[in-house]
């Protein structure tokens, strides 16, 4: 897994998994079947699951198990299919215990301007993937990758999952995507979340997986780097981020024609 970055500007890619660790059966299932779609498609896949959700909507929702175990899961994603791994973090300290196992750190769409979580995942020498914030348009997330560049990493991506406007609902300007691309990274389009509908069941969020294509196909068309989708067996009785995942047995045939809409652009 040697020059996951290079490889990452130079290709069409796919992070993919579930929304949170439920269970080790469920993330070796989803990374398994995923890994042969990805292989199948010839897509560098990257397997992502969050060992933490600590900004769900409500204090009794399911925020998955702690970060010990959920690292030696992942480990074990990592070393069975010979894939990177890529996990959020929230805090500071976080970077270097979960630098340990993963390739990719990801940072939350609404930590995006935490300077000191910047600044501790760019310390790790890891691919550091930012998150948009849902308040931020494309131009600003220059400053976030600054202060990667500034604690001395390049390793950057950046991914849009759409803004916010009020009232339970996110808009996708596809032209965010075409000014981060700007900045020289790879940019990647964060299909389902952009579908979410942040708290519109009360304590959790709400949102509508049918668009998850559209989304997608639209992305490819500006020319995107790389596409984020979760994904999930049975998303009706997920624990984080049902309404919005893609059932895994459909997620072959929605891939396939994101894959078609890029490879047409490309041409």
């Amino acid at each position: 897994m040697k020059n996951i970055y290079l490889t990452l500007q130079n290709n069409l890619f796919l992070i993919a998994g579930p929304c949170v660790i439920e269970s080790e059966k469920l993330v070796m299932e989803v990374a398994e079947k995923v890994k042969k779609i990805a292989d199948e498609l010839k897509l560098p896949y990257i397997f992502k699951a969050s060992f933490d959700k600590a900004n769900r909507t409500s204090l009794e929702s399911f925020r998955g198990h702690s970060m010990e175990e959920g690292l030696k899961i992942l480990q074990k994603v990592k070393d069975t299919f010979q894939i990177p791994i890529t996990t959020d973090i929230h805090e500071s300290y976080q970077a270097a215990l979960v630098a340990d196992v993963v390739d990719v750190l990801q940072i939350p769409a609404f930590l995006c301007r935490q300077t000191d979580l910047l600044v501790a995942a760019a310390k790790t020498g890891k691919i550091v993937n930012i998150k948009k914030a849902q308040f931020l348009s494309g131009v600003e997330m220059n400053h976030p990758a600054e202060k990667v560049k500034h604690a001395g990493n390049n390793q950057i991506i950046l991914t849009e999952r759409g803004n916010m406007f009020g009232y339970n609902n996110l808009v996708v300007d596809f032209t965010n995507i075409i000014e981060m691309k700007k900045f020289g990274f790879p940019v990647v389009m964060d299909v389902t979340h952009s579908t979410q509908k942040p708290g519109a069941l009360g304590g959790k969020s709400g949102g509508n997986r049918a668009y998850a294509p559209y989304i997608a196909k639209a992305a490819a068309a500006v020319g995107v780097d790389g596409f984020f989708f979760e994904v999930h067996p049975d998303p009706d009785k997920a624990l984080s981020d049902g309404p919005n995942m893609i059932k895994l047995s459909e997620f072959r045939e929605v891939i396939l024609k994101v894959v078609e809409v890029a490879e047409l652009i490309k041409k």
